[in-house]
């Protein structure tokens, strides 16, 4: 009940292991490499351009979360922290039927959604097709205290911001015979959005503890981001046990953004204006991607073997442009304008058998192989004491394997124990490759790294299951070349983020999960822990070595209190932690409380929640790395009365649906957008 107005990410940070940082980045049990899935299939973007689509995908939409820590060989092998699969809800009636929603959140600002869902299924084929709008207003807050040498920056910042989007999705299934299914599906969405920032930041010189000059970057960006998919997929399955799947897929996104920056300094006391620099920057992101895999299944020698291919095609293209502003007059400026072109080619095979054995035990063993060709091209100018001419070509080429395996021991199904281990790895994002630079205010920057290196991740878990109810897991993680997200100095006392490679992290986590049910009484209650150590020296006194045992708590309570009512009461706590390996955050959680109606003979039903009742859901951390000081924290429209309106007309006669699957995997999750680091 209180998932409803929520949106994916929303659902995301309250669920068991997974935990959402001051950026939107996602993490699982301590790890910050998640693949995210849709219906089996990937999220088309990460980093900012994910959040942004997580947000638009509304709870109205999902069935279930699918957490998966340790995949088999069958997977694709990125995703160190294991793959979230959000399940998207499936009709599965016979005939014409379908359902309409609309929901209304009231936070600072009113928040509006709408969807339409529609289904014909016939005893050959299966049309089915929705559309879902969303409106919606936001305020959110973000401070920062920056201590650099001899000077403080104390930012102050208020953003608003506006979406509206539009996602769709439209598709076939035709049943050619008892063995054969031919099926299409086209998706896709479109996103306008526009934000206005009111930043102050007061600089202070440290040893007098007197402000000299106040910064104000009141910036205002608009965005236009759009992406269309298709799929076409034959799948055979026969009475003997044999399987063939078969995946085409081409997807297109596009990411405009246009921001502009006013960077003034004024008198702190008396308000004269000292100095006015302002900018435009115009980034472009076109990305293409085309895929194709097949897998295939048997039954041999008692047990299931699995046999597949699969090779990706990725090119992206980005532009950007940045204007020095002159009252009316804007004038590109070819020393900081850059074009930034990748490519990049993988392909993959695997082996995977599994097969139960007497005496209770079951194994599976696998083997994954995939081999990375890429390329990248900036094209412009960097800056060496002076601007000089820059050509950053960088090629990447090389092949892995990727070990997995998993036994079973289950001879009392009341206490079944499962052993599994398995390598993964994780590419760098597309654009965090791209050394643009890209501004946040005339004392922050953001920048790619082409010398990126992927991180490497070694798994081993152990799990019991207890009379079918309590779940208890273990799992220890050593990943090489980790990811992290660093604020470095430059320039004695600006500041520049970008993504490098740590030298080792190490994480140990435990998980105890447990469903209740009394009478009319019904919920789960879940305890995770993680500890992570991050270590890396880059010399120079640039040195990290942190560690953290975060402790988080999730449960959900229901009670039916009649035929027709139940209520809810929802909660979650997240201890102090690491987040991208520099920042040690405090905690934070939050709590709603709910109640859903079920109305007109069990068709329609009404549900209203209030979330975060005691407005806890505030984030902070601290950072401590090459001479400064960080200290930051925010919040958002957490607390927010919601409610929803959902009917269901048409056909009500079951019968089973089928599952598509994409092929463009783990390539889709690596789109990012640039300009969402740590000021964003």
């Amino acid at each position: 009940i209180n998932s409803v107005g929520s949106d994916a990410l929303e659902l995301l940070r309250k669920s068991p292991g997974v935990i959402v940082d001051k950026d939107d980045n996602l993490s699982l049990s301590g790890k910050n490499g998640v693949a995210v899935y849709i219906d089996g299939k990937p999220s088309p973007l990460t980093g900012t351009d994910l959040a942004a689509f997580l947000k638009g995908l509304q709870s109205s939409q999902i069935e279930s979360i699918e957490i998966i820590k340790n995949p088999s060989a069958k997977y694709d092998a990125a995703g160190n922290a294991g793959i979230i699969n959000i399940k998207l809800k499936k009709n599965k009636t016979i005939g014409t039927n379908g359902s309409v929603n609309a929901g209304y959140m009231q936070g600072i600002f009113p928040k509006y959604m709408a969807g339409l869902n529609l289904n014909h299924r016939t005893k050959t084929a299966n049309w089915f097709g929705n559309i879902n709008a969303n409106l919606s207003r936001n305020e959110s807050n973000f401070n920062l205290y920056r201590l650099v040498q001899d000077s403080i920056f104390d930012q102050k910042n208020l953003q608003t911001s506006r979406n509206k989007s539009v996602g769709y999705k439209l598709g076939a299934d035709f049943y050619v015979n008892k063995k054969s299914t031919l099926g299409f599906v086209v998706n896709g969405d479109n996103d306008k959005n526009s934000n206005y920032s009111n930043s102050s930041t007061p600089i202070t010189y440290k040893p007098t503890g007197v402000s000299n000059k106040t910064l104000l970057a009141n910036n205002n960006s608009t965005g236009n981001n759009s992406n269309i998919n298709f799929n076409g997929n034959y799948r055979y399955t026969d009475t003997a046990g044999k399987e063939l799947s078969i995946d085409l897929d081409y997807g297109n996104y596009n990411i405009l953004t246009n921001q502009n920056q006013p960077n003034i300094y004024i008198n702190p006391t008396t308000g004269v204006l000292i100095n006015q620099i302002v900018y435009n920057m115009v980034p472009n992101t076109k990305i293409n991607l085309a895929s194709i895999k097949a897998d295939y299944e048997q039954n041999v020698n008692g047990g299931r073997l699995g046999l597949g291919i699969k090779t990706s095609l990725v090119a992206t293209k980005n532009q950007f442009d940045r204007f020095n502003v002159f009252t009316s007059l804007k004038i590109l400026d070819t020393l900081r304008s850059n074009d930034f072109n990748y490519n990049e080619n993988i392909n993959a095979a695997y082996i995977n058998y599994n097969k139960q054995l007497k005496k209770g035990w079951l194994y599976q063993v696998g083997l994954r192989a995939e081999h990375t060709n890429s390329k990248g091209t900036s094209t412009g100018y960097k800056y060496t004491n002076k601007y000089v001419v820059y050509d950053s070509t960088f090629t990447r080429n090389y092949l892995n394997f990727f070990p997995s395996a998993a036994i079973t021991y289950n001879k009392n199904p009341a206490s079944q124990w499962t052993m599994s281990y398995s390598r993964r790895i994780d590419r760098p994002a597309y654009q965090d490759l791209n050394p643009f630079e890209f501004k946040l205010d005339e004392y922050t920057f953001q920048k790619g790294n082409t010398t990126l290196r992927p991180q490497y991740t070694n798994s081993i878990s152990v799990s019991n299951t207890y009379k079918y109810m309590l779940t208890t897991s273990l799992e220890y993680s050593h990943v090489n070349d980790v990811f992290t997200q660093l604020v470095d100095t430059i320039d004695v006392s600006k500041s520049f983020i970008s993504k490098q490679n740590l030298a080792t992290q190490n994480s140990l986590s435990l998980n105890i999960g447990r469903p209740l049910m009394f009478g009319k009484f019904s919920g789960y209650i879940n305890f995770n822990s993680n500890y992570n150590k991050f270590k890396a020296n880059f010399g120079a006194g640039r040195t990290i070595a942190v560690e953290a045992l975060q402790l988080n708590l999730f449960a959900d309570n229901s009670y039916k209190l009649n035929k027709t009512t139940t209520a809810q009461l929802s909660g979650w706590v997240a201890g102090p932690g690491i987040w991208q390996g520099t920042f040690k955050s405090k905690a934070m959680g939050g709590f709603d409380i709910g109640f859903s109606k079920a109305l007109l003979h069990n068709k329609a039903n009404l549900k209203i929640t209030l979330t975060d009742v005691m407005r806890t859901m505030r984030w902070s951390g601290t950072s401590n790395f090459a001479g400064q000081l960080l200290t930051a924290s925010g919040n958002w429209e957490s607390r927010q009365l919601r409610l929803n309106f959902t009917y269901r007309f048409g056909s009500t006669q079951i019968k089973a649906a089928k599952e598509r699957k994409s092929s463009s995997e783990t390539e889709k999750n690596r789109i990012k957008s640039g300009g969402g680091g740590l000021g964003g």
